[in-house]
């Protein structure tokens, strides 16, 4: 008995190619698939398309943006919410709750001001939406803090910045600091730029890594946010971004939408000038010597005197936090070359629309801070990506135009964002 191989296709051999009157003939008599068969079966085909690659496999993060910790905080309403927003009055930003927030405390890896890595924490806020609802990511920053209670994983209540931005539909990250939560007791690493931008971009990734696990999904969206001190930090995180080619800070840079920033020390010196008229003003014993180019030659104790008012003037005297001193030491040392190299960021070129906001009457982070980077930036090309919007309260300072700094970013993000 002959095998079945034996009556197989292969087993035969192959006809010659159709001549085109015989492909004709062939369609006319609906026996064209057979003689296609018999081709295939020849190997007289085209070879097959090249399978797809595989994904790229996410890297494995350990150090620096590694996902440590979560836990969840008690629920805030959509009532609470309202409330807190009543009882703020005029202060309050002209948003509608439309989602309860659940907040999670998560714990991370980061850096500290000595670029060694240390545990940090932050807060994030995850609007109840349906199951499988997407969301926007929305990275806030906080201003400066002098009391670790009031930093966002500490304050996970109605009126924290976080959930009343979570309520309107964003997953909001706000990052505590290195100083802060879990890093209480360290040195605050005070505009020092790359620790800052770590705390905001390692705190993005670990927060990616924790919400894959637990099936809380975003749309791909990132937008960046931050006032005074916050407005520093986040441009310090997206200039770190806009360089970035390798994962996972490559992902979240091809996310980023938009940044608006409100009045940020950008241009360190700038606002450390002011700073330093505001204790020669108050001390006019120290007011002769309280010049940059003229401490440095002056003993340590002098200037530890003068960093101690310039931090007092920033933290107030009740202040339950350390700060590292290291900018401050520079600044009064007028070290220039160490100023820009370890805390100015005002000197780069965006790649994604950028807002800053200020008002002209600040005090605290002079408006000079946002004309210069703005030129300074211009003159790298950053052109139409670029916006300055003055603050129109009166008077235009610097708490008076926190709200005004709200309701301008929550606009701003509004044109873009999707799936609120």
């Amino acid at each position: 008995m002959p095998s079945p191989i034996d009556n197989s296709l292969s087993a035969r051999p192959c006809p010659a190619a159709p001549t085109p009157p015989s492909f004709a003939k062939a369609v006319q008599h609906g026996s064209l698939w057979l003689s296609l068969a018999l081709l295939s079966a020849c190997g007289g085909s085209p070879s097959p398309a090249p399978a797809p690659k595989p994904p790229e496999p996410e890297p494995v993060i350990t150090g620096p943006g590694e996902f440590k910790a979560a836990a969840a905080l008690p629920a805030v309403s959509i009532e609470a919410i309202n409330t807190a927003l009543r009882a703020a009055g005029a202060k309050a930003p002209a948003i509608t709750p439309r989602y309860a927030v659940t907040p999670y405390r998560i714990e991370y890896l980061t850096i500290d001001g000595s670029g060694q890595t240390v545990r940090a924490s932050g807060l994030v806020c995850v609007p109840a939406k349906p199951s499988g609802a997407l969301s926007p990511l929305l990275a806030y920053q906080h201003g400066t803090t002098a009391h670790d209670a009031e930093v966002p994983s500490n304050h996970a209540v109605a009126d924290e910045a976080a959930v009343v931005m979570a309520s309107a539909g964003y997953i909001v990250l706000a990052p505590d600091y290195v100083g802060y939560g879990v890093s209480k007791g360290q040195p605050h690493p005070y505009l020092l730029s790359a620790p800052s931008a770590a705390a905001v971009n390692d705190l993005l990734t670990a927060s990616a890594t924790w919400r894959k696990s637990v099936g809380i999904a975003d749309n791909q969206q990132l937008f960046l946010a931050g006032y005074s001190e916050g407005g520093y930090t986040t441009v310090a995180a997206a200039r770190a971004l806009s360089t970035a080619t390798t994962k996972p800070l490559s992902t979240h840079r091809a996310q980023l939408q938009s940044v608006v920033v409100g009045a940020g020390p950008y241009q360190t010196s700038v606002t450390m000038d002011e700073l330093l008229r505001l204790v020669k003003a108050d001390n006019p014993l120290l007011a002769a010597v309280l010049n940059p180019g003229f401490l440095k030659l002056l003993g340590s104790d002098v200037r530890a005197k003068v960093r101690n008012e310039l931090l007092k003037k920033a933290l107030g005297s009740d202040a339950d936090v350390v700060f590292q001193s290291t900018f401050l030491d520079n600044y009064l040392a007028d070290d220039n070359e160490a100023i820009e190299r370890l805390s100015n960021v005002h000197n780069w070129k965006p790649e994604k629309p950028l807002r800053f906001y200020h008002g002209r009457d600040d005090r605290t982070v002079p408006y000079p801070s946002s004309t210069v980077t703005l030129q300074a930036m211009q003159a790298q090309g950053a052109g139409a990506l670029l916006s300055l919007t003055d603050c129109g309260a009166q008077p235009a300072g610097h708490l008076e135009c926190v709200k005004p700094y709200w309701d301008f970013m929550m606009g701003e993000f509004a044109r873009d964002a999707r799936d609120l």
